[in-house]
C-alpha cells in the first residue's frame, strides 16, 4: 500500500481521467496502493471508473468552484489521508494553422491546457508541500517542438514545461517533486480523432485559407493516421507516471514512446533551418496528389 511515514494511506489526484493515459494512471496508481480521487467531467465516466481504492469525483479544472470543493475535499481527509501526488493531465487537442484559429478559441484552449493546470496546483500545494508529495504534468514532444499545424496546442505545452521547470525550482526545498511526462504518439482517442477534428477546420476556413492550407492539413491528418500504429498503449505512458511518483528522486522530464528521445534530441543539436528541412521532409509524402480540398473532405 502506498502510505505516509506515518502509515496512512496516501491519496493521488489524477485529472482528465475518463479515458486515455488519465484512465490508465488512475488504474495503475489504485493497483500500487494509492486512493485515487479520479477527475471526470461527466457522471458516466464515474461510473465506468469506480472500484477498489478508485473513487471519481466530477471535476472541470476550469471551474474554481469544482477545484475548490476537490481542495476541501482532501482536507478533510486529511488525518486519515495524506496527498502524495497531483497529476495534471486534463487537456485538448487541436490541428489548425494560426491564422485560422479564432482568438477566443486560443484563450479557451489555454484556460484549459494551462490555467487549469496552474490552477490545480496552486489549489493543492498546501497539502503537497506538507506531505512531501510529487506533482507530475502531462506534456508532450509538443513541448519540445512544434510541427506544422501544432502551433495553439504546442504552445500550451511549451508553457507547462515552462511552469514546471519554474516550479520544481520554486519547491525543492519545500521537499515537493515535479516530473514532467513528454510522449510522443499514443494510441489513444485523442490521436484517432485528428482526422474528425481537422476535417472540420479545413470546413470552416474561408476559401482563400482554404487554397492556402487544406493540402497541409490532408498531410497532417494522414501522418496522424498512419502513427496511430505505431502509438504506445496509454497503460506505457501510465506506468512511467506512477514510477516517477513512487520514485524517491524522480527525473525532471520523461519521453515516452518509440523514438521519442532520439527526436527530443534532435531538436537540441539540429538548428531551426535543418529541423524544418527535417519536418518538411517527414510531411512530405502525405500530402495529397489531387485537389486538396477534395481529399480533406473526403477525410471526413
Amino acid at each position: 500500500m502506498a502510505s505516509s511515514t506515518d502509515g496512512t494511506q496516501r491519496l493521488a489526484v489524477v485529472t482528465g481521467a475518463s479515458s486515455g493515459i488519465g484512465a490508465a494512471t488512475v488504474r495503475e496508481l489504485a493497483s500500487r496502493g494509492y486512493h485515487v480521487l479520479a477527475g471526470v467531467r461527466r457522471p458516466e465516466d464515474a461510473n465506468a471508473l469506480r472500484s477498489a481504492n478508485i473513487e471519481p469525483v466530477l471535476l472541470d479544472i476550469t471551474d474554481e468552484g469544482a477545484i475548490a470543493a476537490l481542495a476541501q475535499r482532501i482536507r478533510d481527509d486529511a488525518e486519515h489521508r495524506h496527498l502524495g501526488a497531483l497529476v495534471n493531465n486534463a487537456g485538448m487537442a487541436v490541428n489548425t494553422p494560426l491564422e485560422t484559429y479564432p482568438l477566443a478559441e486560443w484563450r479557451r484552449l489555454f484556460e484549459v491546457n494551462l490555467f487549469g493546470h496552474v490552477a490545480m496546483t496552486q489549489a493543492l500545494l498546501p497539502a503537497l508541500i506538507e506531505s512531501g508529495g510529487t506533482i507530475v504534468n502531462i506534456s508532450s514532444v509538443g513541448g519540445r517542438m512544434a510541427m506544422p499545424t501544432y502551433g495553439p496546442y504546442a504552445a500550451t505545452k511549451f508553457a507547462l514545461e515552462a511552469v514546471s521547470d519554474a516550479l520544481r525550482r520554486e519547491t525543492a526545498h519545500l521537499g515537493v517533486r515535479v516530473a514532467v511526462i513528454e510522449p510522443g504518439a499514443v494510441s489513444t482517442g485523442m490521436l484517432q480523432q485528428v482526422g474528425e477534428r481537422g476535417a472540420k477546420v479545413v470546413n470552416a476556413m474561408t476559401p482563400s485559407q482554404r487554397g492556402r492550407y487544406a493540402g497541409l492539413m490532408h498531410a497532417v491528418i494522414a501522418q496522424a493516421d498512419a502513427s496511430v500504429a505505431g502509438g504506445v498503449p496509454p497503460e506505457k505512458v501510465a506506468h512511467t507516471v506512477a514510477d516517477a511518483i513512487t520514485s524517491a528522486r524522480p527525473r525532471t522530464r520523461y519521453a515516452v514512446g518509440r523514438g521519442i528521445s532520439a527526436i527530443i534530441g534532435l531538436t537540441r543539436l539540429l538548428s531551426d533551418r535543418a529541423l524544418d528541412r527535417l519536418l518538411a521532409g517527414n510531411l512530405k509524402p502525405y500530402f495529397p496528389k489531387a485537389s486538396p480540398a477534395v481529399k480533406v473532405a473526403d477525410a471526413a
